[in-house]
């Protein structure tokens, strides 16, 4: 006799159906899961097993096959556990109710708890794009799944108790989708007003916020990069509602939502140490899970020390930093995870960090600096928009008792320049002038004749490239964004230069 249930699987960020088959034959006592199961899959036979007769069912005996369709797409993690015990009571017999319009997901215990997974989410946004009324997801993931409205989400404690609600004798209360819960606020986060001077890279980052930029600091040691840079999510834009959806999704996957919380609702801010390796930082793995850079999706890449980064943990961001996208390929298949993000690098301009510096001699050799900087290759700094000098700053300005802009005061002018991008870019798919195509480009970013012409002069003055050009577009759109324009006219142009010559200060050496 043949039984089926309805369950989900993962593939990168996205969801897809699973029916579970279940067919109980004569012969020698087997138990096989077929259809591309990983280990944990099929361990789920002793979990399934032992959770049937600790609840009080009958094991069946015989020979047991249950297949995984579609059965050319490999099944991964333990939640099938769940789905596979009800197919097996209803070909037992020991279960009667429909389950066409329901799917099932979650872990057992060996005492029939339905313990927690990852991934939760997207699975039920699946399930309900997919048509189906109701989804028995475990208790403890109840917070990620009541987001999806549509859908009848049943939180599950043990298999007794699902039992119950199925034949009819006590029912599951549903997740509450008005009770969502977000991620808790930082007491006394960070705060611009806390950095004395540096004027010009505070409006740097007021820029990279509003139009989600790459950003360089370059300086000495204790001029206030990490500083700035740790400030930055203070400014950083209020997040749409899809947004935290494709936040919260990356977070679900890779099993770090917290506990209790619905969705993500503040931009991420990842600094990953310099000894991550480029499978740390863009993802993947035997069993592939999102990397840094899909953790900062719709946030920050915080990168200090870059040069300290190994050359082949920066090169594998350059596409990923162009495209949006991580894409991972395995011999099972092709994994895509978005990373739209925001990349701040700090770094210094030599070893001793004091090249340049008016008060403290540089002891480092030519040679010595050019290693150094050459650690950062042209193809990934002509990738960075935004390339900002980081002075020492003076004891004048440290002893200072004038009060600095608080970062209340920048989030607002940027959350206004954001409004203007998401109007600007209704429908299109795009949601910051960092993102604009190449194919609007010229319609998006208008310059009045004057600003034309100093735009010209220095691209063939400082030599620059193509894409470096494209750079000074989106810059300047943001600019004029912040300062309310639809026209980019020279002073919006003349400031977005300032901040794409700095590299040749060091590189050209």
């Amino acid at each position: 006799m043949i039984e089926h249930c309805k369950s989900m699987g993962l593939s990168g960020i996205d969801a897809f159906t699973v029916s579970i088959e279940a067919d109980l034959g004569r012969g020698m006592p087997s138990f096989d899961v077929v259809g591309l199961p990983d280990i944990a899959v099929k361990e789920s036979r002793g979990r399934v097993k032992s959770s049937m007769i600790n609840c009080g069912f009958d094991f069946p005996l015989g020979r047991i096959i249950v297949n995984l369709a579609p059965a050319d797409i490999r099944k991964e993690g333990p939640l099938y556990d769940l789905p596979i015990l009800i197919a097996l009571l209803k070909a037992t017999s020991q279960l009667s109710a429909d389950t066409s319009d329901a799917v099932f997901i979650g872990e057992l215990s060996l005492g029939g708890d339905v313990r927690p997974i990852n991934g939760v989410l997207p699975m039920t946004l699946e399930a309900k794009e997919k048509g189906y009324k109701n989804i028995y997801i475990p208790y403890d993931n109840r917070a990620e799944a009541a987001v999806v409205r549509g859908i009848n989400v049943y939180p599950v404690k043990n298999v007794p108790e699902l039992y119950d609600h199925l034949t009819g004798s006590k029912r599951i209360a549903k997740a509450d989708p008005d009770c969502l819960t977000k991620t808790k606020k930082r007491l006394n986060p960070p705060d611009f007003s806390q950095v004395k001077g540096q004027f010009f890279a505070k409006r740097a980052m007021e820029i990279a916020a509003a139009g989600s930029h790459n950003v360089l600091l370059i300086g000495p040691p204790g001029s206030g990069k990490s500083m700035i840079a740790q400030r930055l999510p203070g400014i950083l834009p209020d997040m749409t509602f899809d947004e935290m959806i494709e936040t919260t999704k990356i977070y679900s996957i890779a099993g770090l939502l917290p506990s209790e919380v619905s969705l993500i609702d503040e931009r991420p801010f990842r600094s990953p140490h310099h000894s991550a390796s480029p499978m740390g930082i863009t993802g993947g793995g035997r069993t592939p899970r999102p990397g840094e850079i899909s953790l900062a999706h719709n946030g920050v890449l915080f990168l200090d020390e870059m040069p300290e980064f190994s050359r082949l943990t920066m090169e594998a961001l350059r596409q990923p930093l162009e495209d949006g996208v991580v894409t991972i390929s395995r011999v099972n298949g092709t994994l895509t995870y978005p990373c739209s993000v925001s990349m701040i690098c700090a770094m210094n301009p030599c070893p001793c960090g004091y090249l340049g510096d008016p008060t403290r001699k540089c002891t480092c050799s030519p040679a010595e600096v050019r290693r150094y900087l050459n650690k950062v290759s042209g193809p990934m700094l002509d990738r960075i928009d935004i390339h900002i000098e980081v002075p020492a700053v003076k004891y004048e300005e440290l002893s200072s008792n004038i009060p600095s802009e608080s970062s209340a005061e920048i989030r607002k002018r940027v959350n206004a320049a954001r409004k203007i991008q998401t109007e600007r870019f209704k429908n299109t798919g795009i949601n910051c002038n960092a993102r604009i195509p190449s194919g609007m480009l010229h319609d998006v970013c208008v310059l009045d004749e004057k600003a034309d012409k100093i735009l010209k002069q220095a691209f063939e003055k400082l030599g620059l490239s193509s894409r470096a050009y494209t750079k000074l577009l989106k810059i300047s759109r943001t600019i004029a964004d912040l300062d309310n324009s639809e026209i980019i006219g020279v002073k919006h142009i003349s400031e977005a230069i300032q901040y794409r010559s700095l590299d040749r200060k060091y590189w050209q050496r």
